[in-house]
């Protein structure tokens, strides 16, 4: 059986900015892209990358990640469905955490995924708490 990762917002910056735990994101999409692995983002996830960047370096920058990114071989979650609506709010009411690492941590479970991230800081109470399987980047 193939693995299946949701990517979040923090993993993805580390790729794109090539820092710390970059090569392990990169791996994980030459999988994706040989089709070893399935690799997905909800497009949420997505918007916190790009306002990131819009923030920091400007529209113009912003649209270029934005196309970077499209280009790679994630599959971007374009809804929320209802097991996901009510599994994140499940998470953001129980944990201090974004609406968007809800979102991102709600897809991993009702995938029955591994999250690749790095938010040690948001996710090690959770990983100690829930059934939700973390691939770590660093």
């Amino acid at each position: 059986m193939k693995k299946v990762y949701v990517i979040d917002a923090c993993a993805l910056i580390a790729f794109l900015a090539d820092e710390e735990g970059a090569g392990i994101v990169e791996s994980i999409l030459k999988e994706a892209e040989k089709r070893k692995c399935k690799l997905f983002m909800n497009r949420i996830n997505l918007l916190e990358v790009f306002y990131g960047v819009y923030r920091e370096e400007g529209k113009e920058k912003a649209e270029e990640v934005l196309e970077r990114i499209l280009k790679l071989p994630i599959k971007i979650i374009k809804t929320i469905k209802s097991k996901v609506l009510k599994e994140a709010g499940r998470l953001k009411a129980t944990y201090k955490i974004s609406l968007a690492d809800s979102i991102a941590l709600a897809e991993t479970l009702t995938k029955k995924a591994l999250i690749l991230t790095a938010d040690h800081h948001e996710f090690d109470e959770i990983e100690e708490k829930e059934r939700i399987n973390f691939s770590w980047i660093r």
